[in-house]
Formats: structure tokens, C-alpha cells, sequence
């Protein structure tokens, strides 16, 4: 097999068994057996699949706590704190520096979150466990170009999807080792890996993890997964293919559109065009819609994640009553601590209103578009970098907008006292914030800002 998608396009021996419409439903009455797509005698259990590989031998999902492995990420500037670096020295200052003419304040919370930092040391062990061995990533191991570009250089290969959504694992052979990145992987790439023979190194965020068994929840009393999210995110794509029945919601104003269907029914046709990408396969919303349960990206917005939990719960209380919601509503705190503490310290941060708002990490980041958000909200100048090459000679920024747009900007820095705030995503070491600054700092100090590729 070349490539596959993640679709209901799988060869027959990948593919999960996902329900056909069933028939209208009393308020609690049980759905009927999905129908198994391919020959088999029982329905696929992905929770049980995923027990069942975490006991092979040729699994793994713990640290091993090899010191070489930390050093090896400490010399290459991708460790949690740059010890000795300008970012440590903000921090024992409150936060606070002032370097010539800039006032800087740092986010209280920022940067890299455990689950990062226990990915990217997961891989830089498994690099040093296996030096002969084929290594893979299912796709980037987190959300930082300057990370993956290292692991790049120790010779591993990341299968990327492509625009279609297919990736390609012809490489991909017996007693290779193969990565799982930071938001996890889904069920039928599991599944793949598995009958490859290949050895997993799982660095699944446990936060991730905690979604799955949410969804699992849902699935057990026949309740249709909402996930808050981005369709088209790793995250999102694994955290689906755990669920039978699902609809993902990109926001408040999307839901909109599924409790009015849930209120009012409506014209079906267009309701699936709207989310056609969006939906488990076979999904109908005159009855799959009468039961469900919350889930979300650990990345996206807290605020909107919680909206939706209390939006839900009203539309259903006012379609069933309150007395008979917990039989078509049900939520379980899914919400991720570190995304939750980078949101807070970042509104923290605004409040303060700095004259520059500077937010670095990955342009993939979905996590650090919502730090962006946060400023755009307030109406602040924000730019978001990814890289130092960002800030160009001349005082030009590269940029973009949280909703993904690039932009460039002359005279971004202005002349006498500024104050910045700086923030960073959840896979964004110190290092990479600090190169930024110190560019930063020559721009303003009139030194040369030497040309410089993204690596």
C-alpha cells in the first residue's frame, strides 16, 4: 500500500467500521449495531485495539530519562528554559526588563508545555536507543519548524500528508521505528504500524489521551461526539477516528448552526454540505443529533470550549427538559492545563496594553493562533513570528494574522520607548524566543540585522 487518507477511502483491512443512518429513535432509545464495512465477525473496538498494542513489546510511551538525550536538546537550543539565556533573567525579575529603549514583559506562562518537552525528548531518546535503525514520525513531532529541522538533520523521515490528506508509508517497513508525535496519530495509522511489525514509540500527550477516553464515553452510551476543533488538525483527525459517530465544530458560530438544527430540524441537505467534511460517515443529523457529548482540540480556546458546553446543555434542556438532559447531554473537563495557562497569562499580558505584541511559534500552531486571537481581540498591534528570520534587516517583520494570512510590515519598530510583550506557543523553547528578541534588540539599537534563511 503507498498512501492512504484519513477517509473512509481505507483499504478494507484499515478500515475502522463506522455506522450507516439508523432509524428515527424515542428521546433514549438505544441506536441500532453500526454496520460492520468490512467482512468480519465483530465490530472494531478501537479502545480495545489501542489496550491491546500498548501491551506489545514493540510499544513504548515512557520516558527513559537518558541524560545524553537531554543534553543532546539542551546543546541544540530545544529544552524547556535556556539556562543562563535572557529569557531565565526576565523571569527573575518579574518578569520584567528593560533593555534600552524597549520595556519587555514576559507572559507568566509561555512556551514549552510538559507534554512538548516529553515528546521531543521522547524522540531524541529513541534516536540514541536505535543510531542503525529507519526512523519515521507520522508527522511533525510538534508544531516548530526549528524542532522538526532537527530531528531532520538526525536522519528522520516525517510522513506528511498531502493536500488531499493522503500520506504516503511505502517507506515504512518490518523492524523500522516510528514515531507517534505530540497529537497523537489515528486508529488506522495504529493500526498500519501494527501489522508493519514496525516498533512505536508513542509520545501521545496524555492530555490527548484524555480526550480519547471522553470519546470512548460517548461511544459507550451511543451518544454522537461534538468536537471543538479544526477539522483538517492531526489532533482533531486522531481524537475522530476513535469515535463512531461525530460532527466537528470550529466555533461558536458553527454550533450555532447545530442547535438550530437540533431545535428546529431543517433542510439536511444543506446542513451536510456545511459540515460534509466534518461528519463520521454515514452520519444523519435527525438522529444523531439527539444525544450528545463534548470533546475538544486541546488547543483550542478555554472560553469557547466552555461556551459550547453550557450552549449545548441549554439547547438541549429546552428541547427534552431539564429533568431528562443527562440522557442527551454529557461533558467531561477535557480542557488541556498548559493551553489553559498560556490563554490566561496572555490576557493577563494584554491588559497591560503594550504599544507591540509579540507572539512567537509555529505558523501550524493552532495553540499559538490563539495567543495571536487574544491580542487581535484587543485591538492590539500583535505580530506573529515563527522563526527569527521574521524580523528582517531594514526594520521589516514577516508575519501573520491568527487566521492564517502573511503579511509583511516597514517601520514595524518605532523610534524613542516602546513596550513589548512577548508570548510563545506550547512548541516554542526559549532559544527560539530569544534569537527573536535579539534581533529585536539590534533593530532597535541600529545595529545591522544580517539576511537570514529559516533552516
Amino acid at each position: 500500500m503507498a498512501a492512504f487518507a484519513m477517509t473512509s477511502a481505507l483499504p478494507c483491512a484499515l478500515r475502522v467500521p463506522l455506522p450507516k443512518s439508523r432509524a428515527s429513535r424515542s428521546r433514549v432509545a438505544a441506536r441500532a449495531a453500526p454496520k460492520v464495512v468490512c467482512a468480519a465477525e465483530t465490530e472494531f473496538d478501537p479502545r480495545q485495539f489501542r489496550r491491546n498494542l500498548v501491551k506489545s513489546d514493540k510499544y513504548n510511551r515512557r520516558v527513559s530519562g537518558d541524560e545524553e538525550a537531554v543534553a543532546a536538546m539542551k546543546d541544540s537550543g530545544i529544552w524547556t528554559t535556556n539556562e543562563g539565556g535572557l529569557i531565565q533573567k526576565v523571569k527573575e525579575t518579574d518578569y520584567k526588563v528593560t533593555v534600552g529603549d524597549i520595556d519587555l514583559s514576559l507572559a507568566k506562562s509561555y512556551g514549552f508545555c510538559w507534554g512538548v518537552e516529553r515528546a521531543v525528548q521522547m524522540a531524541f531518546e529513541a534516536r540514541r536507543q536505535y543510531p542503525e535503525e529507519n526512523m519515521h514520525i507520522t508527522n511533525e513531532i510538534i508544531h516548530n519548524p526549528i524542532v522538526n529541522q532537527k530531528l531532520a538533520e538526525a536522519e528522520v523521515n516525517f510522513i506528511a500528508a498531502n493536500d488531499a490528506g493522503e500520506k504516503d508509508f511505502s517507506s515504512v517497513k518490518a523492524n523500522d521505528v516510528v514515531v507517534l508525535p505530540a497529537f497523537g496519530a489515528s486508529v488506522q495509522e495504529m493500526q498500519l504500524l501494527d501489522e508493519r511489525d514496525v516498533q512505536i514509540v508513542d509520545t501521545t500527550c496524555p492530555w490527548v489521551s484524555k480526550v480519547w477516553n471522553a470519546v470512548d464515553a460517548h461511544t459507550r452510551k451511543n451518544f454522537t461526539t461534538v468536537i471543538h476543533g479544526k477539522y483538517a488538525h492531526e489532533e482533531t483527525i486522531a481524537t475522530a477516528s476513535f469515535s463512531k459517530v461525530y460532527i466537528v465544530v470550529k466555533n461558536l458560530k458553527e454550533l450555532k448552526v447545530v442547535e438550530d438544527y437540533i431545535m428546529n430540524g431543517g433542510d439536511k441537505e444543506a446542513f451536510m454540505a456545511q459540515f460534509k467534511n466534518a461528519v463520521s460517515k454515514g452520519f444523519d443529523p435527525d438522529v444523531d443529533l439527539q444525544a450528545v457529548g463534548l470533546a475538544n482540540q486541546t488547543t483550542m480556546l478555554k472560553g469557547e470550549t466552555e461556551a459550547m458546553g453550557k450552549e449545548l446543555q441549554r439547547i438541549m434542556m429546552a428541547k427534552y427538559g431539564v429533568e431528562n438532559v443527562n440522557d442527551h447531554f454529557m461533558v467531561m473537563d477535557t480542557i488541556c492545563d498548559a493551553t489553559q495557562e498560556r490563554q490566561d497569562a496572555m490576557y493577563e499580558l494584554v491588559d497591560e496594553k503594550p504599544d507591540i505584541t509579540l507572539v512567537v511559534g509555529g505558523w501550524n500552531s493552532s495553540n499559538t493562533s490563539h495567543l495571536q486571537e487574544i491580542a487581535e481581540d484587543k485591538n492590539l498591534v500583535s505580530y506573529w513570528v515563527d522563526h527569527p528570520a521574521c524580523i528582517e534587516p531594514n526594520n521589516k517583520i514577516t508575519w501573520v494574522t491568527s487566521w492564517g494570512e502573511l503579511k509583511e510590515t516597514e517601520n514595524w519598530l518605532p523610534e524613542g520607548k516602546v513596550k513589548i510583550a512577548v508570548t510563545s506557543g506550547a512548541s516554542t523553547p526559549d532559544k527560539v524566543v530569544e534569537d527573536v528578541l535579539d534581533r529585536v534588540f539590534a533593530t532597535k539599537e541600529g545595529k545591522e540585522v544580517l539576511p537570514m534563511e529559516k533552516n
